[in-house]
């Protein structure tokens, strides 16, 4: 049987085991659905059959295994696509060029299994397949690059523009401040106030910035749990976000176990996150509320906003660093200051601690982002660090 009416023949048992092997890949974030799992390969598979069963002569051929880059990147196809879609979603790139590779692996396997004596005819087969397979390698690898190209100018943008902001305030802050006109007492204040929220801007940034690097070095982030009240923590965390928007209204409650093993730092900064992102698309009318509660296993914390409706395409990815600027931007608030890392920080301090964290959004509830943290035991303190 030739390999091109195999693959149509077997387009289901092919695809399962690229599904398969897509799961195994660790990804982080959120669990990836079948159709993210299986993006595009059918359309891939069905293009390479295509380009099989199309008659080439050598100089065609010699033409096909010499097209430049630049003749590739332009074109919109599936493999191209799947490229994007799988940056888009927190596939590296090792793991893009692993699926091409199972894939082949796959589909010769299962063909072999059914090829009983070899030919010139199954020879030529395998070499049209590899050559159409590397083709949408190449494309999908081409359009993943473009896609990262995108998303890190993108981020380098906006960290410039958030950081010139509260830049710009403290420069000002200065010249009055060096002007003899600016000795009055309630002048100082002012001043004062506006450089202190600056500085905590910049901050924040900084820290999200040194948090990323250390998580893109040294994988996990580094906890230190001791016994702690999550009450109190929210607290200081509120006490952060109030210098950082003090135009906000920020309501706290705390109900139930508050005492547990947790790393005071690291949570205080993950929910601190929560509260500025959420005062930086609220409502001017609705205050950000941090509500917390605990039980005898987990504690709950829900930081809820009112304020434009987050897509659902967009709390898929909107864990994942740099990769959700793309789709956020469009629904920016107009006094919106993220470089986009701080509810990817948010995630992996949840992790660290052995918790989750998840939104949602809508129009009537508003958008609440929920962590869950276990209350580890005391004789399990020791394994956290």
């Amino acid at each position: 049987m030739k390999l091109s009416r195999f693959i149509t023949g077997n387009l289901e048992p092919i695809l399962e085991e690229w599904e398969l092997f897509a799961r195994s890949l660790p990804i982080p974030g959120a669990a990836i659905s079948k159709a993210e799992l299986r993006d595009h390969a059918k359309q891939m598979l069905e293009t390479i059959v295509h380009d099989m069963d199309v008659i080439e002569n050598a100089a065609q051929r010699k033409k096909k295994s010499t097209t430049g880059v630049s003749e590739i990147a332009g074109k919109e196809t599936a493999a191209a696509t799947h490229g994007s879609l799988r940056q888009q979603i927190g596939f590296t790139l090792p793991q893009l060029t692993a699926e091409f590779r199972a894939m082949r692996a796959s589909v010769l396997r299962l063909w072999m299994a059914q090829v009983s004596v070899a030919s010139k005819t199954a020879t030529d087969d395998i070499l049209r397949f590899n050559e159409a397979i590397d083709q949408a390698l190449q494309e999908s690898a081409i359009r993943y690059s473009q896609q990262s190209d995108r998303t890190r100018n993108t981020f380098l943008a906006i960290l410039s523009h958030d950081l010139r902001s509260p830049l710009s305030t403290m420069t000002m802050a200065g010249a009055l401040l060096s002007r003899p006109s600016a000795s009055s007492s309630s002048t100082t204040v002012q001043i004062g106030a506006r450089v202190a929220r600056s500085a905590a801007t910049m901050t924040t940034m900084v820290n999200d910035l040194l948090e990323f690097a250390r998580t893109q070095l040294g994988g996990n982030m580094p906890v230190s749990p001791t016994l702690g009240d999550i009450g109190e923590i929210c607290k200081t965390a509120v006490e952060d976000a109030s210098a950082a928007h003090p135009e906000c209204k920020f309501e706290l409650s705390a109900t139930g176990e508050m005492i547990g093993d947790f790393d005071a730092p690291r949570l205080a900064q993950l929910f601190s996150n929560l509260l500025n992102n959420a005062a930086q698309y609220r409502t001017d009318d609705q205050p950000v509320t941090i509500t917390a509660r605990g039980d005898a296993d987990r504690a709950v914390v829900q930081v809820k906003n009112f304020g434009r409706q987050i897509p659902e395409a967009s709390l898929k990815t909107i864990f994942d660093p740099l990769v959700q600027l793309a789709i956020s931007d469009e629904h920016k608030a107009p006094n919106a200051t993220s470089i986009g890392l701080g509810l990817f920080i948010a995630r992996e301090i949840a992790s660290a601690h052995g918790g989750t964290i998840g939104a949602e959004s809508s129009l009537e509830c508003g958008t609440v982002f929920t962590v869950r943290l276990p209350r580890v035991s005391l004789n399990d303190r020791g394994n956290g660090g």
